[in-house]
């Protein structure tokens, strides 16, 4: 890693210093670094396992092209879109999101509908019946450890006549909004880290994205709607984002599957995100019917 990063700054290996791990995400490992005598740290981004089947960097760079200037994202010292590796400014004293305190979720979700109402744009689209379907190919035949699963998967998929019938407006969605992403820096301001999965989609599967991430129970997840909406959230759109709900728990139960297979185990919440696609399908249907 120590190579890597004096290339990148085009010094000596030995002047890079102070290299520690910050966090083993889900998709990726952090390390944080200095470089010389600066006292100034720094955040290196490695792509985890399997990543390069999951993510197109590519596209992500292109996300960051039209968020960083508008301030939304982390500070990008060095991107490369062929190998993934990311650099940014280390912001100290910062916090992530409490899932469970109404002030840091009001805020969040009030961030999170500043950046929706901007309706920025980029050439490529995020389908999550797509994306079910394409996690799934990645386990190569083997089977889901769910015994359940084919049914699931066909009620899942099934609400893709509903949702494209519904009065949808598209725009850059964050897609993995969820609460670990929301910064909350010491001068006050929120930003959003972490825009690989990014692209143009419905905005409110952002909501079902932090519902399902945060394991939210319905009551929780009533009081997130209220806050994104504040208050005024019609019956039409809850019955949508209960879909999301179903839809965004089977995506990621896939993915969780995938990431299995490949020797990591995301234990509790990955068994949530499979209970979210059967249960909010149950609450949908009895709404619905």
């Amino acid at each position: 890693m120590r190579q890597i990063i004096a290339d990148i700054f085009n010094c000596n290996i030995d002047e890079v210093s102070d290299l520690k791990p910050l966090k083993k995400g889900m998709t990726n490992d952090s390390f944080i670094f200095k470089i010389g005598e600066s006292e100034k740290r720094y955040i290196i981004r490695s792509p985890g396992v399997g990543t390069d089947k999951l993510i197109d960097r590519h596209k992500e760079h292109a996300v960051y092209q039209v968020v960083a200037p508008l301030g939304f994202c982390d500070d990008i010292v060095h991107f490369d879109p062929l190998t993934g590796y990311k650099i940014t400014a280390y912001w100290e004293g910062v916090r992530v999101c409490d899932r469970l305190s109404s002030a840091d979720i009001a805020a969040s979700m009030a961030k999170l509908r500043k950046f929706h109402t901007l309706h920025l744009t980029v050439p490529h689209t995020f389908c999550p019946f797509e994306r079910i379907a394409f996690y799934e190919s990645l386990w190569e035949g083997r089977p889901s450890h769910y015994a359940d699963y084919a049914a699931t998967k066909a009620a899942v998929m099934g609400l893709k006549t509903y949702v494209d019938a519904q009065d949808n407006v598209h725009c850059l969605a964050h897609i993995d909004a969820v609460p670990d992403n929301f910064i909350f820096l010491p001068n006050g301001q929120i930003k959003l880290i972490d825009w690989e999965y990014a692209a143009m989609a419905d905005p409110h599967l952002d909501i079902a994205m932090f519902i399902v991430y945060a394991m939210y129970d319905r009551a929780q997840t009533e009081q997130l709607i209220d806050h994104y909406f504040t208050g005024t959230c019609t019956m039409d759109i809850r019955r949508k984002l209960y879909a999301y709900i179903a839809i965004c728990g089977l995506l990621w139960s896939n993915w969780c599957e995938y990431k299995k297979m490949l020797g990591e185990d995301f234990g509790e919440y990955a068994l949530r995100q499979y209970k979210y696609a059967k249960e909010y399908y149950k609450i949908f249907k009895e709404i619905t019917s």
